[in-house]
């Protein structure tokens, strides 16, 4: 297994900002596209956003046109643009490696996003 880093979470009062990254050593490599989740308390795991090999994004519904997903594919770096951040968006967010047979055995421990005033 390889370990993942997600980072870049914090304590943002309502209408603020953060940016969390996820480093996956090789995954560019292995041409893996990079999913992001999230996970509040008592709530089942939610996905938030997707981008492709080729730079391709998707966006739940919930996050449109708050939150933006880029990559550093020399890095092996995946980033989570949130902005107009919303209470409903505090839970534990974590990054998975998706889209092709090499993309998988990657574990982390998620980066901790609290939204509060």
């Amino acid at each position: 297994q390889v370990q993942l880093v997600e980072s870049g979470g914090g304590l943002v009062q309502p209408g603020g900002s953060l940016r969390l990254s996820c480093r996956a050593p090789g995954f560019t490599s292995k041409r893996c596209g990079m999913d992001w989740y999230r996970q509040a308390a008592g709530k089942q795991r939610e996905w938030v956003s997707s981008i492709s090999t080729n730079g391709f994004t998707t966006s739940s519904d919930s996050v449109k046109g708050r939150f933006t997903i880029s990559r550093d594919s020399p890095k092996d770096t995946v980033y989570l643009e949130m902005n107009n951040l919303e209470p409903e968006d505090t839970a534990m967010y974590s990054c998975n490696p998706s889209g092709g047979p090499l993309c998988g055995g990657y574990w982390g421990q998620g980066t901790q996003v609290t939204v509060s005033s």
